[in-house]
């Protein structure tokens, strides 16, 4: 079992900054890969990021590429998720998750994380 805890989101104006971070604890974070989702309302909830279990490989929707960046701390147990150039279509509930099955080609199918956050609410003015 992994325990996840999300931090760091709240109210900015388009074009600035945040930086989310998400504490695991229990299993050995290490072992995991871990994901950023997020869910706007009366949207489903879509793939943001990943990072490796080693940090090593980062993975990237599209709307989001160039202006966010996930990273990860394993001697924190901590995933992070800066976000920057924030436009009002960010505005959602982001989610930290972890996977444990690590294949290569689902990094951003929800199915393959095991455990999930509360989630942190993201709300950006135009």
């Amino acid at each position: 079992q992994v325990q996840l805890v999300e931090s760091g989101g709240g109210l900015v104006q388009a074009g600035g900054s945040l930086r989310l971070s998400c504490a695991a604890s229990g299993r050995t974070f290490s072992n995991y890969r871990m994901g950023w989702f997020r869910q706007a309302p009366g949207k489903e909830r879509e793939f943001v990021a990943a990072i490796s279990s080693s940090g090593g490989s980062t993975y990237y929707a599209d709307s989001v590429k160039d202006r966010f960046t996930i990273s990860r701390d394993n001697a924190k147990n901590t995933v992070y998720l800066q976000m920057n150039s924030l436009k009002p279509e960010d505005t959602a509930i982001y989610y930290c998750a972890a996977d444990r099955w690590k294949y290569l080609s689902t990094y951003a199918d929800s199915r393959y994380y095991d455990y999930w956050g509360q989630g942190t609410q993201v709300t950006v003015s135009s």
